[in-house]
């Protein structure tokens, strides 16, 4: 079955982080979020079992860029009360992926049949939230106007390991003009807590990116003859951990498909 786009359901870049949540948790809405409540908050999520919580934690403290932290649950419980006082971690994104032993095996739109008492749940800010403030400023961006997830790419940078976590930097990619680059980092510098400047910008090959047509993850993205592309670190990162880690339960967010919080965009940035 195709994933019901944000268009067909009713959401779009005006709608309250409430009413996409609801869309999400009735299982209306299942594909990406990006461009919906465009003021708002977007956070990746990883849920592990307490076990492996704290070699996870190390594993976002040593990498801040792609794994900033937002918000950690109560173990076992799936509320996150300073995204949201409604929040509920188990049913509140469009769709989900499901990992045992660093397999993949299944995305469900809802997950509270697998929810346990040992789990805890991190919230890790988005490139999605830096989106509005690149708008704002006159940035175009393709796949936004196109109604597409990013393009994210696994990179041959290694992320720093903590415990079993490790594995390549996974980044994503907006093509831009010379000039609105330049206006990209330096707006972007000011949200350290959603991954920040970018990280690289220019010849993908010089990060292990072949070919920009075939993303790891998301949709595919032309660049124009006067673009370059641009990368930033990306919270999908921990899911190319999580494979190397082969621990026995984890779920993430199925990759562009966020939890929109309550949290102003604004409220994030440090200057």
């Amino acid at each position: 079955m195709k994933p019901a786009s944000p268009a067909s359901v009713g959401v779009g870049p005006d709608s309250t982080p409430a009413q996409i949540r609801g869309a999400a948790r009735a299982g209306a809405l299942t594909s990406h979020t990006s461009g919906l409540a465009h003021r708002h908050v977007q956070g990746n999520l990883v849920i592990l079992p307490q076990a492996q919580a704290a070699d996870f934690l190390r594993f976002c403290q040593r990498n801040p860029k792609p794994c900033p932290l937002l918000a950690v649950s109560e173990p076992g419980d799936p509320r996150l009360p300073s995204m949201g006082e409604d929040i509920d971690v188990r049913s509140d994104l469009p769709r989900y992926r499901v990992w045992r032993d660093g397999r993949l095996v299944d995305q469900p739109t809802d997950i509270s049949e697998l929810w346990r008492g040992d789990l805890v749940a991190f919230l890790l800010g988005c490139s999605f939230s830096f989106e509005q403030a690149l708008i704002d400023e006159g940035v175009m961006l393709r796949h936004v106007d196109l109604g597409h997830n990013v393009a994210m790419y696994r990179t041959t940078m290694d992320t720093v390991p903590a415990g079993p976590f490790h594995g390549p930097l996974v980044v994503s990619m907006r093509p831009l003009r010379a000039a609105d680059a330049i206006r990209a980092i330096q707006i972007t510098s000011r949200f350290p807590a959603v991954h920040g400047a970018p990280i690289h910008l220019g010849d993908p090959a010089l990060i292990g990116i072949t070919d920009l047509s075939r993303p790891d993850y998301g949709d595919p993205v032309p660049v124009l003859d006067d673009e370059t592309p641009v990368f930033w670190a990306c919270g999908v990162t921990p899911q190319a951990a999580l494979e190397n880690a082969r621990v026995p339960l984890a779920i993430t967010h199925a990759p562009g498909c966020m939890l929109v919080t309550d949290l102003f965009n604004h409220q994030l940035a440090s200057f």
